[in-house]
Order: structure tokens, then C-alpha cells, then sequence
């Protein structure tokens, strides 16, 4: 599932539930820059182009729509047809064709995974659909600690292996009820594919997101360096947090305030725990990185939302990762981030 944000047409594109926007600290800033928009994956994406003519946009948006297309098909949990669906429906242990863009963000979602000590999990799929956060609907119940159990017997990275051979990629697994989630990276997948896509055409001055991942390259129509801006994990959504310059790196945010529903009495975050099996509940409601790939950077903030502040930070020092993070302290926010971050930051803190 690609989480759907709120957009805006103002001086940032706010990218709602995973916090970040896509744009110069002000509109006029972008200039003349020809500008891609629409929806995708049950969120929106954006392509700004500077210094190049509006003659193109016709070509370029058609080749944008089956790039995402082609992405949605392969990845997506609520197409009972596409590849991942399938593989998903699948209930042999025979190893099954995938692409190999898919193969990579299986890859490396597994090794973050590894580093992460399972935090991030894409087999976590029978508890995100427990829970009401999958293609099925939501429970009218808490479910049970049983049930619980019963979906975390169906998942582990160890039971998950890709198979590289002479003739292609292949995705295995050995528990016959697996249900592999790829929604965690999906956008961070999606955006490089879209950033490549547009180097292909010749085009060296970009922005490109899909909901709240983001990748930057060269400069905007002004000839400045794109920026973007995370949010403030408020309703204010407009509010800004910080603004970093990307340098050519990705970006992606993951939280945990806008994408919930309540259940007896409490509310509960679309981020799912694999070693407790139920939400986050920990004060940490954001997690911002900037990674050499979108893909990369939508794989580590779902991992350290997971872990809760002390550890993300522990673990993003150990591995020199550029982070930025928000707890709620009572009534009010407090912000935390890595040595490594700082020096993405426009206008240090």
C-alpha cells in the first residue's frame, strides 16, 4: 500500500502522512521550471524539470505515467495481478520470476532488515493485514494475542531468499502462508526509477518525488539547489520543521500521527512492531534520512521508527547515517539528529 497524502498547490508540496515536502523554500523560486504532477499508488508524485521546454511535457508525462504504472504493477498488495500479488498467492516454495528492479528492493530491504535486528521487516505483511493497515479491512476488534502469534509464525527474513541466476531473479520463501509488504520502500522504489527515467531523457536539473520520498539533482530553474522541507508532525500542514539542501542524495520520511484509526479507545500507527506483533507506541512520531537512493532512505526511516529514539539514534551513529528525528515530549516536539545530517541542514539549528 502507498500511504495517500495531502497536496497542496502553495510554497510546499506536502507530502501528508510521511511528513516531507518536495520543493524550494518558495514557489517563485522554481521559476519557469515545467512541472509533472498527478497520482499514483494511492499517493501523489511530482516531477520538476528546470530548463526544459513545455513542447516536452506531453511525451515526458506519458513516459512518467507507464514508468509508474509498470512500478504499481509489480509492487502493489491491493492488485490481486501483479507480480508481487501473485507471488504472494503463491503457495509452493518454488523459486518465482521477479524483475530486477524488484529483486534489489527485496535486497536491500533485507539487508536493512539485517542491520535494523528485524525492525524493518518486509514480511510483515499477515501483521499489517491483522491490523487493518493491508488490502483487508479494518478489525472492529483489538486482535487477539493469539491471533498475533499466529501472524508472526508466518514471517522472518531468514524464511525469504533471492536467487540470482544467468537467466534472471528469483523470490523464494519456505513458509507457504508468507505475505511479503514492499509498501515500506515502494515510493523510495518508484521515485529513483522516475529519476533515472528522467536522466535518460538528457535532463540533468530535477526534483522528483513520490509521496514522501524525494530525489534532487543540479539545480532549479533559478539556479539554485532544490530544497525540501520536512514537516512539523502537526495538522498545521504547512508548518515546517527543517530544510535541508539533498546535494543529489535521496530523502524519505516515515511517521507515525496521520496514517491510524482508534481502536477501543486507542489509536493505533499503520508502523507495525515485528518483534511485539502490534503498533509502535513508543514517543518517536517521525523519522527523516537521507540515503544515496530513495530506495535505501524509505528502507532505514521505517526501520528506526520501529526502534523508538535511543536505539535509532545508537544504530544511525554505528552506521553513519544521516538522520533526523521528532519525538512528542507532553505537548510539545523536540528533534534529534545525527553528526552526518547536519551537513545537509540549510541554516544549521
Amino acid at each position: 500500500m502507498f500511504l495517500k497524502p495531502i497536496y497542496l498547490h502553495c510554497a510546499l508540496l506536502l507530502c501528508g502522512v510521511t511528513l516531507l515536502s518536495a520543493c524550494d523554500r518558495n514557489a517563485a523560486e522554481q521559476g519557469d521550471a515545467l512541472v509533472i504532477e498527478g497520482k499514483t499508488m494511492g499517493t501523489f508524485y511530482r516531477v520538476s524539470l528546470a530548463g526544459v521546454d513545455k513542447s516536452r511535457e506531453a511525451a515526458l508525462r506519458e513516459q512518467i505515467e507507464a514508468q509508474l504504472k509498470e512500478d504499481d504493477h509489480q509492487l502493489s498488495t491491493y492488485k490481486e495481478d501483479s507480480v508481487l500479488s501473485r507471488f504472494n498467492q503463491y503457495q509452493g516454495n518454488v523459486p518465482q520470476p521477479v524483475s530486477a528492479g524488484m529483486a534489489d528492493a527485496i535486497v536491500t530491504s533485507m539487508r536493512i532488515g539485517t542491520l535494523t535486528g528485524g525492525a524493518m521487516d518486509i514480511t510483515v505483511g499477515p501483521l499489517v493485514n491483522l491490523w487493518g493497515f493491508g488490502p483487508d479491512k479494518q478489525p472492529v476488534k483489538t486482535p487477539t494475542p493469539d491471533q498475533i502469534t499466529a501472524a508472526r509464525k508466518l514471517t522472518g527474513l531468514q524464511h525469504l531468499k533471492v536467487i540470482q541466476q544467468s537467466d534472471g531473479q528469483y523470490l523464494q520463501k519456505d513458509l507457504p502462508g508468507m505475505y511479503v509488504d514492499l509498501s515500506t520502500v515502494g515510493e523510495g522504489y518508484a521515485t529513483d526509477h522516475l529519476a533515472r527515467l528522467i536522466e535518460g531523457n538528457g535532463i540533468s536539473n530535477y526534483l522528483v518525488s513520490v509521496g514522501g520520498a524525494v530525489v534532487s539533482r543540479g539545480h532549479n530553474a533559478k539556479g539554485n539547489p532544490w530544497q525540501v522541507a520536512i514537516q512539523k508532525p502537526t495538522d498545521k500542514e504547512t508548518a515546517v520543521q527543517a530544510i535541508v539542501d539533498l546535494q543529489g542524495m535521496g530523502i524519505s520520511t516515515s511517521g507515525s500521527y496521520r496514517n491510524y484509526y482508534e481502536l477501543d479507545g486507542k489509536r493505533l500507527s499503520h508502523i507495525i512492531d515485528p518483534a511485539t506483533g502490534s503498533p509502535i507506541t513508543h514517543k518517536l512520531v517521525s523519522a527523516t534520512v537521507i540515503a544515496p537512493t530513495a530506495l535505501e532512505a524509505d528502507g532505514w526511516d521505517t526501520g528506526l521508527m520501529v526502534l523508538g529514539t535511543h536505539k535509532a539514534l545508537a544504530l544511525a551513529e554505528k552506521q553513519h547515517l544521516a538522520v533526523y528525528l521528532i519525538t512528542r515530549e507532553g505537548d510539545t516536539f523536540k528533534s534529534y539528529m545525527s553528526p552526518q545530517f547536519k551537513a545537509y541542514l540549510k541554516d544549521p539549528q
